[in-house]
């Protein structure tokens, strides 16, 4: 998975939210006509020509200061350009060049940096004779689009895809296994760190935020080795004033990339939240081993079937990937946390495993007895044969007659039966279905 990192920035209402979605092809940010409607960091991973890249909506500017141009327009472009690998800066065609287009791309025209300008709601070719303007930003590489019809952004993503490196994460073998220790702000992150390593390696405070960095700490003791990566929480925007929010959510995402596991950490008495559920499911994307630890378990008070009913609706909550270890632990009272690290290295063993394409096969074979796979035009689904793929993420290839009407029904039977016979909690998985 490339570490590859796009910021789209631009002034509100330009249809950033909009072009996002497209390109993760799913409707994740909120779309409206009223202005500063995205107020979460949406993030996502998008694929493009075979490459994949980190994709950040980072909000329209909906500055409370009254020196609009100095203050918020240009920090968060800034730490976009500090941050992010490329940025594309999008702008409305419907509504001409104005004076905040004119401050973030003075800015923008000063890096080194690759700039794509995205010139949206190019609709018709009267919109793009008037586009032409754009052209007086001075920005190079200039694209005209429609973020709502899509015309025209193939062309953007093919610039964007040239720049992207050849992933290397198939060829890079770590020895050491990392843990990125993820999640919102103020849930025990730090403390976990510091726990673990029975030292205040970090500052902790009960102050939202403290951890602005990832920090890298090597762990070799009792015959463990690893590395523990704690990350800045990931924080609704609406409950943030400052810019360093936006360091805080890019390096949280450069931290999944480079991690073998993550440990979500969740608090106990919070629950977990819709922003918890975004990481997790970003981290699941990425086809990284999840360990779920509900932390500050001492402050609950607690029943016969406390930790069980929890762990049921939790597991309800992170469907339709929900085959991950959660454990209960208290960072301060250092409840359950080496417990934790077992988990994690265990995670990372499934991770790891190879089966054989006999054990594969025999293994599958029952499993389409107990269940055959669908009658589609009157013809079966005929499976022949299954291996697994060389790849860092558990993938499998299937080959059958007719791999197209394999729905996903029978694929997430299929997963199941895999993730029953052979260990792979903790770890998503790949399942690719080819013509034999």
């Amino acid at each position: 998975m490339s570490g590859f990192t796009v910021a789209i920035v631009g002034r509100p209402n330009v249809g950033k939210s909009t072009f996002f979605n497209r390109l993760l092809q799913e409707r994740k940010a909120i779309v409206d006509d009223v202005s500063g409607v995205t107020r979460d960091r949406q993030y996502g991973v998008a694929d493009w020509n075979g490459k994949s890249f980190n994709l950040i909506d980072t909000g329209g500017f909906v500055p409370d200061s009254t020196d609009v141009f100095e203050t918020e327009i240009r920090k968060q472009v800034k730490i976009a350009l500090d941050e992010a690998n490329a940025v594309v800066f999008m702008c409305d065609a419907a509504t001409g060049i104005t004076d905040l287009d004119e401050a973030m791309s003075d800015v923008l025209r000063r890096t080194t940096k690759p700039v794509f300008l995205a010139v949206n709601k190019v609709d018709n070719h009267e919109r793009l004779l008037e586009a032409s303007e754009f052209y007086a930003l001075g920005i190079e590489k200039i694209f005209f689009l429609s973020s709502m019809t899509g015309s025209g952004s193939g062309e953007l993503l093919d610039a964007v895809a040239e720049i992207i490196p050849e992933d290397q994460a198939e060829v890079e073998v770590s020895t050491v296994p990392k843990f990125a220790i993820i999640g919102q702000p103020n849930v025990g992150k730090s403390s976990l760190l510091n726990a673990l390593l029975g030292e205040e390696r970090t500052i902790v405070s009960d102050i939202a935020g403290t951890t602005r960095d990832t920090i890298h700490t090597h762990y070799n003791l009792f015959n463990k080795e690893f590395i523990l990566i704690d990350t800045a929480g990931i924080r609704r925007k609406t409950k943030v004033n400052e810019d360093l929010e936006f360091y805080s959510v890019i390096r949280a995402i450069r931290a999944l990339d480079e991690a073998d596991v993550c440990l979500l950490v969740l608090d106990a008495e919070k629950g977990i939240s819709q922003q918890d559920l975004n990481i997790y499911s970003l981290a699941v994307k990425k086809g990284k081993g999840i360990v779920v630890l509900v932390n500050k378990w001492d402050l609950i008070k607690k029943e016969t079937n406390t930790a069980r009913d929890y762990e049921k609706e939790l597991k309800q909550r992170l469907l339709p990937f929900n085959d991950v270890p959660i454990l209960f632990i208290s960072a301060v009272e250092k409840t359950r946390i080496m417990q934790a690290i077992e988990m994690a290295l265990q995670v990372v063993e499934n991770r790891q495993r190879k089966i054989s394409t006999s054990e594969l096969n025999e293994a599958i074979q029952k499993s389409l007895q107990a269940y055959h796979p669908p009658v589609v035009r009157g013809v079966p689904v005929s499976i022949k044969y299954v291996t697994q793929l060389p790849t860092p993420v558990p993938s499998f290839a299937f080959f059958c007659n007719h791999p197209d009407d394999v729905k996903q029904p029978y694929k997430n039977y299929l997963e199941n039966q895999l993730r029953k016979t052979f260990q792979f909690t903790g770890t998503p998985m790949r399942l690719f279905f080819r013509k034999k």
